[in-house]
């Protein structure tokens, strides 16, 4: 008879640096994963004792100190069970990215990371060395030879199968990978080549939870032998995976799944939002979220975000209408706030205005009004709102998204003051569907008269964002291809876009950098984001 496995997947969120509550938290979930659920095996996310990703706290020797000390106590509390358990290993001068396995009160073995990512949002080789000695990881279990790989190691056909061949029937995979939008397929595809390579079954346990600019997804996976992929986890939710693993077919029973309900690209795309603005909030202090609400589609999908992350109860809307700001604005904004039972604050920005006017009168005598006098209003805004935050407490969430931040449409030190951007990895287009897809999940939050406007920055009369910029569909289109896709101005053009308006757009996206620079962070869903993944020089001669 062929011999059976349980295993325990903790789908769970370990906050970066708390390495005393991560550790505690791991151990509470070795004893349930044994106690509660029976399983012989729990697996945790990659860096799970550390949280992912460190960063440079991988350069205190205190740090590492802590989790290897965190990691001693956790093995002496593995009775029963078997636990492999993710951390930074420290050796010498180096430090490895492990997951270490844990029984009977020591650690069994230690599997360090073979392929250390050094792209788009990941620097792992800044922090971490790869160990040419190196053996293959692979336990026995229950009589079942499980192998462990960490993440990355599973993108490269070697690793799989050199664990394969040293015997592994079953293959563990502790993650911390983030998200963006189509990932889950890839994701699935990797699994189903990688099965079919070797005939191992592989269980993908992936890290959930908001960290400053990342949000990971969870969206845990398994896959038969034969390369059949079950139904991934609900994203972005914490929750126990348990499911037996048959060693004869090499097939997986789930026992407790639950699987997601919406796996559209909207519906994934507003829980990254939702879930990054959440934890960035809580994990930093702040229980209470501020948002500068204009009647437009930014602030209000933003405001939607929000009182989805926090409670409406948590948030506060503040209306600031200008001499410019039209009825409509004002009522879309309060029919909003009644609909979704946010409070809202009335502050006409008219007097402080006119204050700077008077002040500056002098100095601009003799010079027409231009985007001074507009820029001046929106920083007159953002002093109110920061000065709301400062008295009151809570987070100012800034409502710029990620067309709005690549041209420069957005005022530094007035729109772009505040925490946290939940849109700003979002394209306007982008926007407008996730206010669509919003508006079909429970109550109506988002006023239909908000997305069928023209979006207005409303700093001066009859102003429309297209008097200064393409329309959003063709900008969105240009943006799409030369940010995410890194294309040139010759390979635009080529694509059927007219030349001048690609140059100029790509000369306002250069010229640009500096406020982007500057910009507060936002949750990461497209495959480049500006922040962290995207990093260009403020200062440079190239011109494509």
């Amino acid at each position: 008879m062929a011999n059976t496995l349980r295993i325990a997947m903790a789908q769970f969120d370990f906050p970066v640096g708390d390495v005393a509550g991560n550790r505690a938290r791991i151990g509470a979930m070795i004893r349930s994963a044994r106690d509660d659920y029976g399983a012989d095996v729990v697996l945790f996310p990659e860096l799970a004792l550390s949280g992912y990703p460190p960063e440079d706290l991988l350069y205190r020797p205190s740090f590492l100190h802590a989790c290897e000390q965190a990691l001693q106590e956790l093995a002496g509390e593995t009775a029963g069970i078997v636990a492999i358990v993710g951390h930074p290993q420290a050796a010498g001068s180096v430090v490895y990215n492990a997951a270490s396995v844990l029984r009977d009160g020591g650690t069994e073995k230690t599997c360090r990371k073979r392929e250390l990512p050094n792209y788009a949002v990941f620097d792992e080789r800044r922090w971490f060395e790869t160990d040419p000695d190196r053996e293959d990881c692979v336990v026995e279990v229950n009589g079942v030879k499980v192998g462990v790989l960490v993440c990355e190691d599973l993108w490269f056909p070697e690793p799989l199968a050199s664990t394969v061949a040293a015997g592994a029937q079953l293959v563990l995979v502790p993650n911390a990978s983030p998200f963006e939008r189509d990932k889950h397929a890839q994701r699935d595809a990797l699994l189903v080549q990688r099965a079919q390579e070797t005939g191992a079954a592989i269980a993908y346990l992936n890290l959930v939870g908001g960290q400053d600019a990342l949000v990971f997804d969870g969206a845990s996976v398994v896959a038969d032998g034969n390369g059949v992929v079950h139904p991934a986890a609900a994203a972005f939710e914490e929750q126990w995976l348990v499911l037996d693993f048959d060693a004869g077919s090499r097939c997986f029973t789930p026992i407790v799944w639950r699987e997601d309900g919406d796996e559209s690209r909207d519906a994934l795309a507003w829980r990254a939002v939702v879930r990054g603005t959440r934890d960035y909030c809580l994990k930093n202090g702040f229980d209470k979220a501020w948002v500068g609400l204009s009647g437009g589609i930014d602030s209000s999908v933003v405001l939607a975000i929000a009182a989805d992350a926090l409670g409406a109860r948590n948030v506060t809307a503040v209306r600031m209408p200008s001499r410019y700001t039209a009825g409509l604005s004002n009522e879309l904004a309060q029919a909003q706030c009644e609909a979704m039972g946010v409070r809202l604050l009335d502050l006409p920005i008219e007097p402080p205005f006119q204050g700077f006017l008077d002040a500056l009168a002098g100095a601009f005598e003799g010079r027409p009004a231009d985007v001074a006098e507009e820029n001046l209003q929106s920083r007159t805004r953002g002093a109110l709102m920061m000065a709301l935050a400062n008295k009151f407490g809570g987070l100012l969430l800034t409502t710029g998204n990620k067309s709005e931040y690549a041209v420069g449409y957005a005022t530094i030190y007035g729109d772009m003051c505040g925490g946290y951007a939940p849109i700003k990895d979002l394209y306007k287009t982008e926007v407008y569907e996730l206010a669509r897809w919003r508006n079909t999940v429970g109550d109506r939050v988002i006023p239909q008269a908000v997305i069928d406007r023209p979006p207005s920055a409303e700093l001066r009369a009859n102003q429309l964002d297209q008097d200064s910029l393409p329309a959003y569909d063709v900008l969105d289109a240009i943006l799409q291809r030369h940010v995410d896709q890194e294309q040139s101005l010759a390979e635009i053009v080529a694509a059927g876009f007219d030349p001048a308006v690609v140059a100029r757009v790509l000369h306002l996206v250069r010229i640009s950098e500096w406020k982007r620079h500057q910009a507060a962070p936002g949750p990461k869903v497209s495959r480049r984001a500006f922040g962290r993944e995207r990093r260009y020089p403020i200062t440079s001669g190239w011109r494509e």
